[in-house]
């Protein structure tokens, strides 16, 4: 499914930088390709991100929450399955849950985004929830994927509206 909701946040929305700076406290990097090129790596196609082993390539086009998305793939995924990566981040049914509380998460850690934009970003691409959307699921019913982050140490929750979060430091919901 390709993004074409223009109201959701791009890479060109937020200030230079700032999603390079993030990702490479987990030892990423990113990639940006020029306006109108494919993007390397991309599963989705079109302006979505894509994954090529330690690598994430973007265009200003591309919306944050698909960078974010396949970065936490990237960032939940052991060394060996990262050696490989190419194009399909793979993972299980508890890994994509994992994934995207992270990605809401991160969001919460751009001063452009915030958890709420992210989840909101996220229902508009299409991203489906047993709840109904990705902020309800967050809230309410994302207990399994908080304790994947927390058992791999990625993730300390503090408060029900606070986390630790490795690489990053202190979380808060917004």
């Amino acid at each position: 499914m390709t993004s074409t909701v223009p109201e959701v946040v791009r890479l060109r929305d937020l200030a230079p930088g700032r999603l390079a700076a993030l990702l490479a406290r987990f030892g990423l990097k990113l990639v940006i390709q020029p306006d109108g090129e494919e993007i390397t790596g991309s599963y989705w196609g079109e302006d979505e991100a894509g994954l090529v082993a330690d690598t994430l390539y973007v265009r200003q086009d591309t919306p944050v929450h698909s960078a974010l998305h396949e970065g936490c793939h990237w960032i939940c995924m052991d060394d060996e399955r990262r050696a490989g990566l190419h194009t399909d981040a793979g993972g299980d049914y508890d890994e994509e849950n994992a994934v995207c509380y992270l990605q809401i998460l991160l969001g919460g850690a751009l001063a452009e985004m915030s958890m709420t934009r992210m989840a909101a970003d996220m229902d508009a691409w299409g991203y489906t929830f047993r709840l109904g959307s990705a902020l309800a699921w967050f809230r309410e019913d994302a207990d399994d994927a908080c304790q994947w982050l927390e058992r791999r140490g990625m993730l300390i929750r503090i408060t029900p509206t606070r986390w630790w979060l490795r690489h990053v430091g202190l979380v808060r919901f917004a």
